[in-house]
């Protein structure tokens, strides 16, 4: 039996490329919602979850981090996808003819400029392959899809306009996620470490929680806070540091950071990527 990897969206989404990239030999489990991707790996029926996280252009994507922390599952690797974004359309429509476009609400503000330029409205689908397959399903020669290159081939559209996004650097980030953690060191590029953590009711208890990272030398790449439960005043924060949790300046820095919390979890160890030194190749 094929292992599989659970990803957010419908066949052609970009994650079903990140999937397709980073693990070639796993078959691709299209799920509707993060959650379900989430539920997929929880329940057995995926290996592995890839779950998007953040865009060079757009940001966090919304709620992840605060369903991660829920979900049970260890964050195992990283991948950053360079995206290219594309306006598709039936087969036979020219540029010209397009009048709206439909995408995920995260892609349309990475192509604002192009959209304007061309007098096309954007709007919001729950997600681009859906947008693509919709598209390839009805007979409206004015409505565009934007989406990937591997949607136009798997739905038989047209490219009108290929990277059309915004700026040249465009990369959402991705974390794989598994049912058991992997503390083993591996990869060529360093290990990085990603814990959850919520501070004592205490003055200046994040200040001096950060401080045993700095004292430390241990460099924190992101450090994210959002409400716990709806409340204003309970603030969880995510974190994710460069070292394995078996070095010893990182085990000083936690162990410095307990005193000032009241919950801490790790998330996950697991190999930095190549994309972290480097921009992300087209």
């Amino acid at each position: 039996m094929s292992q599989k990897i659970a990803f957010q969206g419908e066949l052609g989404a970009y994650g079903h490329e990140a999937c397709a990239a980073n693990y070639p030999d796993y078959e691709p489990l299209p799920c509707p919602t993060f959650t379900a991707s989430i539920e997929a790996v929880r329940n057995g029926d995926a290996d592995l979850g890839m779950i998007a996280v953040e865009n060079s252009t757009y940001g966090r994507v919304a709620d992840v981090h605060s369903l991660l922390p829920k979900s049970g599952l260890h964050i195992v690797d990283e991948s950053f996808v360079r995206v290219h974004i594309n306006l598709l359309a039936r087969k036979g429509a020219s540029l010209d003819d397009i009048k709206t476009a439909f995408g995920h609400v995260v892609i349309l503000p990475q192509c604002t400029g192009f959209l304007r330029e061309h007098g096309i409205t954007g709007r919001v689908k729950s997600d681009n392959a859906k947008a693509a397959r919709d598209v390839a399903e009805g007979d409206d020669m004015t409505i565009g899809a934007l989406a990937s290159e591997l949607a136009a081939d798997i739905y038989g559209l047209d490219v009108l306009a290929r990277n059309i996004e915004d700026t040249d650097n465009n990369t959402t980030r991705f974390l794989v996620m598994a049912r058991e953690p992997d503390y083993r060191r591996r990869g060529e590029h360093g290990m990085m470490t990603s814990f959850v953590f919520r501070v004592r009711n205490i003055p200046a208890a994040l200040y001096k929680a950060m401080g045993g990272f700095a004292t430390n030398g241990v460099n924190m790449t992101k450090l994210e806070s959002y409400m716990v439960g709806g409340a204003f005043t309970a603030t969880q924060f995510y974190a994710e540091i460069e070292g394995h949790p078996d070095d010893r300046n990182v085990q000083l820095a936690l162990e410095e950071l307990q005193y000032f919390t009241d919950l801490l979890h790790v998330m996950g160890v697991y190999p930095a990527a190549a994309s972290r030194r480097e921009p992300a190749k087209d």
